[in-house]
């Protein structure tokens, strides 16, 4: 396991490209903003190293409204994988706005998608805002997604977890439609039954 990634930006997945310009069309006439994050390269079965831009975060709370969108910044996470941000204007101006530029400061890459929010209505930027190039690459992105379990992995790991406090759980109890031979109360565990 490598303790560095490389930090050279390759580009973008062609794939998240396509879910950007999606977003800020659905998102029309009103901005949509969001982070970009980035894999390592090697993980994508590129024969390189470098950092390939592959997901968008958007962060819960965001305002937005047809000349600017706010992102509660207390909700950003501390991200690693995280490499800059993008957000539409909805007017089709591809150019960074001064309130554009004020944010430009973290990260490597700045997208900033224009109506219509066809293959060509984007560019991207630098943190100083200027003019950069941000290749669009085919790669197939990982099949991990946050949401990826199911009802049986839930009951598991909820059993798992009891089984460490040392709670008795659904599967230890002598009749789990009443709870287990010890009573807590009714509390959150009677509920988990």
């Amino acid at each position: 396991m490598r303790l560095f990634r490389s930090s050279e930006l390759l580009g973008i997945a062609r794939e998240t490209l396509e879910f950007v310009l999606e977003a800020c069309e659905e998102t029309h006439p009103d901005e949509y903003m969001g982070f970009l994050r980035a894999d390592d390269a090697r993980k994508l079965g590129m024969d390189r190293s470098g950092q390939v831009i592959t997901d968008v975060l958007v962060i819960p709370g965001t305002v937005s409204n047809p000349v600017s969108a706010t992102v509660k910044t207390n909700m950003k996470p501390n991200d690693v994988s995280s490499v800059g941000s993008v957000h539409s204007h909805p007017n089709g101006v591809l150019n960074p706005s001064s309130a554009d530029l004020r944010t430009f400061g973290q990260g490597k890459v700045h997208i900033i998608a224009g109506a219509p929010y066809g293959r060509s209505d984007w560019r991207a930027f630098d943190n100083r805002g200027e003019s950069t190039t941000l290749d669009v690459i085919d790669v197939d992105l990982p099949e991990e997604r946050f949401f990826d379990f199911t009802q049986a992995d839930i009951d598991a790991e909820l059993v798992a977890e009891g089984r460490r406090r040392g709670v008795v759980t659904p599967d230890d109890s002598t009749d789990s439609d009443h709870g287990t031979e010890e009573d807590d109360g009714g509390g959150l565990l009677s509920w988990l039954r």
